[in-house]
């Protein structure tokens, strides 16, 4: 077969999806169907549906066909911090604020302003962080379970810049990671810059399928495993104490590191403890004051065995030298005065209020969440499309993320992830009502 033939079908079929010819939602031919009405070798059909998937115009799904997607839907839904216009309803990102906490920045800034020395905000700062401030978010994660020296802490700016630093100071190109099949989006994301490849782990009840861990161990050189045990994001679980012991035994069995993503840990009031307090030499925690405190104060914290800290201070001065010292003044200020366990408190009851309205809002369509998150993950009934609801709720100015952007592996469900912490409780009950008529409708 030529070159131009085939180009000739993969622009027949982008054409014919474009102008809505093929209407989103359309089962295209098996690769065999293909074949045979085309007359082309089976591996040039394959070949064509590969393209057409890379330019984002369909979507192969494990066990049901090769779909038109919806081409009108952002295919970074849910990955990219999208441009929010005002008039709308944003389900998509969490940032989790109280109606206070405006005025409790405006009166730390004041503190900040008159007192101390401010020449020193206008000066470079060792890398990991002032030597006291890291003696205070020591104590901070000490109250979590996570006990480390300051020597073992290094501040960063925010979460995801923690998981980066990881990521390149003790990660390779083409490492292999072992992950959850729904995952942070922002840790694929690394992951895809850094070229690491992601190996799925399907979930059990509370956690990865460690059966599968452990197979996958044998065959494959795993280096590491990245993991969100306490408050999942998106699915919302705890892991057990049983079940995060096996993982740390497997981990010391197969050499792995194992990098635990905790920002919702502290919705989670009586958690086990960390994974960084069950294996210390191999594990690196990443948390940070995004979601208990606020999504604008970029300050995070990496607790990491003694041995890895010059790495992880090595990446810290080649991305952002150090985190700015007004920052990690004011969550300093905040976590002594008692501001911080008091919002960490008060969005514990917050985040459970706005599950109670989810319950009453989408009775009967099993959302699945942690009973104090900010968020849900919403299966859609069978033959309903979630890039469709995806899409006819962005045309009634609801923003909410497929499960795309979430998945590892080629089998993507159909569901939604809808953040709850964005927008107060009125319009949070009035866009859910929204989509639950939305899927019903579907």
């Amino acid at each position: 077969m030529t070159v131009a033939r085939y180009k000739r079908l993969v622009d027949r079929f982008a054409t014919a999806i474009r102008s809505g010819q093929l209407p989103p939602g359309t089962r295209l031919p098996t690769h065999r169907q293909l074949a045979a009405t085309e007359k082309v070798a089976l591996v040039t059909a394959t070949r064509v549906y590969a393209e057409l998937e890379a330019m984002g115009l369909v979507i192969g799904e494990a066990g049901r066909g090769t779909f038109v997607r919806e081409i009108a839907l952002p295919a970074s839904l849910g990955m990219d911090q999208q441009a929010i216009a005002a008039d709308i309803v944003d389900l998509n990102f969490n940032y989790p604020a109280l109606p206070e906490q405006a005025e409790l920045l405006r009166s730390a800034l004041r503190q900040l302003a008159v007192s101390g020395d401010l020449d020193a905000f206008l000066r470079c700062h060792p890398h990991a962080g002032r030597p006291h401030e890291r003696a205070i978010f020591t104590q901070h994660l000490a109250i979590s379970g996570v006990e480390v020296k300051p020597e073992q802490l290094l501040v960063v700016n925010g979460a995801q810049h923690g998981l980066a630093v990881v990521v390149m100071a003790l990660l390779q190109p083409g490492d292999v990671v072992a992950v959850d099949a729904l995952t942070y989006p922002g840790f694929k994301a690394l992951a895809e810059q850094c070229r690491l490849d992601l190996v799925p782990l399907p979930a059990s009840d509370s956690g990865p399928d460690l059966d599968t861990l452990e197979r996958l161990c044998k065959k494959r050189p795993v280096r590491a495993i990245y993991a969100m045990p306490t408050v999942h994001n998106p699915l919302g679980w705890v892991q057990d104490i049983e079940s995060r012991t096996r993982l740390v035994a497997l981990a010391r069995r197969h050499d792995l590191i194992l990098i635990e993503d905790a920002p919702y840990a502290f919705l989670e009031q009586n958690p086990p403890p960390p994974l960084a307090a069950l294996a210390s030499e191999r594990c690196v925690h990443v948390t940070a004051l995004s979601k208990s405190v606020a999504a604008g104060i970029r300050v995070g914290f990496i607790a990491s065995p003694i041995a890895w800290i010059p790495r992880l201070e090595r990446v810290i001065r080649a991305t952002i030298w150090n985190t700015p010292a007004a920052m990690t003044s004011l969550a300093c200020a905040w976590l002594a005065d008692g501001t911080v366990g008091r919002l960490v408190s008060e969005k514990r009851r917050d985040a459970m209020t706005r599950q109670a309205v989810v319950a009453e809002v989408l009775a009967g369509m099993r959302p699945i969440s942690h009973p104090a998150s900010y968020f849900i993950w919403l299966p859609m009934p069978e033959d309903v499309r979630a890039e469709a609801v995806a899409i006819s709720l962005l045309e009634r100015r609801i923003s909410v993320s497929t499960a795309e952007p979430f998945s590892v592996g080629a089998s993507t469900p159909h569901a939604l992830r809808i953040a709850l912490g964005s927008v107060d409780l009125k319009t949070l009950r009035q866009a859910l009502s929204i989509v639950r008529e939305v899927i019903e409708r579907a």
